[in-house]
């Protein structure tokens, strides 16, 4: 049977969940959120209307829901669902902050419900191989990484006021997706030492920011982000996931290991064949992998979800790792650049 998946909040992020529900084989279940807007997308979708979570769950007949609402809503609408027994998947970052976060965490694992989180970029059929292919060795001991997140993020962006504010800078909303994929592919973070600058636009949130990481693993590696640089270098314009965002034929992460290295997202591997000498030729291989929507797969995956079927690929103790690595840049940044630990747990 097909699970009934319920949308909350109705914004661009919201339409696009609602839009992949069907899409992935469930069915859209009913859509909450308090604005007229919302109303008539609901009633476009033919499914039912909403003024809020509350309602929602005591309308009954839901096997899950998806939160699609402001960040700072994501601790009360996620808790909520929890108590009413229904599987939610929470739209990143899990919560406003960690502590937000852990509360989350320990309530759904208290009561026994599914908790995810819409990292939804792990759910790319490429980022299946390329664990595939770390797994099987093809890098032998990884040693460095590197990525980038520069894109150009347009005035009228910023005409909501809560985009210029304190954490609203790229660091949290866009490189928080770019935590989670490298600590899936190279492992958990534990240090962390980070600059943000402010220069370009003037705003309380950074809008530039250069990390470097230490992994478990002994691997380093450093990140740069910036929402006011126009360039090609970043996940948004590479992976081809959204087609609101123009293509180009460029890597954003760059994974160096002991035998070959890998550059994200076309899957190309580095190799010598196994010389391991700079001066040994060195060849490229670029791997196929299946294209799907990842939203689309991350809606069947959360359906299986809610059905009981399956656990979550991107868990709510994932998506805290996420945020708990983003709080230790955020205070790195504000001690200028003096490393931090991030919390092990």
């Amino acid at each position: 049977m097909s699970a009934r998946i319920a949308v909350v909040g109705a914004g661009l992020v919201g339409r696009r969940h609602a839009a992949a529900i069907p899409a992935a084989g469930a069915v859209l279940a009913g859509i909450a959120d308090p604005s007229a807007d919302a109303r008539a997308f609901a009633e476009e979708c033919g499914v039912p209307w909403h003024g809020s979570l509350e309602t929602l769950l005591g309308a009954g007949r839901l096997d899950g829901v998806i939160l699609a609402t402001p960040n700072a809503l994501h601790e009360a609408g996620a808790l909520a669902s929890i108590e009413a027994g229904v599987p939610v998947l929470v739209e990143k970052p899990i919560a406003p902050t960690a502590e937000a976060g852990r509360r989350m965490v320990a309530a759904a694992r208290a009561a026994g419900v599914p908790l995810a989180v819409g990292h939804h970029r792990r759910h790319n059929p490429l980022i299946a191989r390329a664990k595939a292919l770390i797994e099987e060795g093809r890098l032998g001991r990884i040693t460095a990484v590197h990525g980038s997140a520069w894109l150009s993020k347009p005035d009228g962006y910023f005409k909501a006021a809560w985009r210029r504010e304190p954490y609203a800078g790229p660091i949290l909303v866009n490189l928080i997706h770019d935590i989670d994929l490298l600590q899936h592919l190279v492992g958990s973070i534990v240090e962390v030492a980070a600059f943000e600058s402010r220069a370009a636009r003037g705003h309380a949130a950074e809008d530039t920011g250069v990390i470097m990481l230490r992994f478990e693993g002994g691997a380093l590696g450093t990140l740069t982000v910036s929402d006011t640089a126009v360039a090609p270098w970043s996940w948004e314009l590479t992976a081809r996931e959204n087609p609101a965002y123009p293509p180009t034929a460029e890597d954003c992460y760059r994974i160096a290991g002991s035998h070959g290295s890998l550059a994200l997202p076309s899957l190309t591997l580095w190799s010598d064949g196994g010389a391991r000498d700079w001066w040994a030729p060195i060849t490229a291989t670029r791997f196929p992998h299946g294209a799907a929507d990842p939203l689309v797969t991350q809606a069947a995956q959360f359906s299986a979800v809610a059905r009981g079927d399956a656990k979550p690929l991107v868990s709510g103790t994932d998506g805290l790792a996420a945020l708990e690595v983003i709080e230790a840049m955020k205070a790195s940044a504000t001690a200028g650049g003096a490393p931090v630990a991030v919390p092990r747990h």
